[in-house]
């Protein structure tokens, strides 16, 4: 029973700790707007393709609607 009990604490101080970094990413980013808006997971260029350099590997139809460069 107290490795059911152990297991969920890391779990939840994990889950903490990741809501905690978020936290402090936006707080930086509001102070820094020189550095632009932060990176949300699902947003940008890592998450897929968009219109960026990636696009033309990616095999999808660009943000022009047409077919990337092979």
């Amino acid at each position: 029973m107290i490795q059911y009990l152990v297991a969920f604490l890391i779990i939840f101080a994990l889950f903490t700790g990741w809501v905690l970094v978020q936290h402090a990413a936006r707080r930086f980013a509001l102070r820094h707007p020189e550095f632009g808006p932060p990176k949300e997971e699902g947003a940008g260029c890592a998450s897929g393709c968009c219109s960026c350099a990636a696009a033309a590997s990616c095999g999808k139809k660009d943000s022009k609607g047409t077919e990337p460069f092979s």
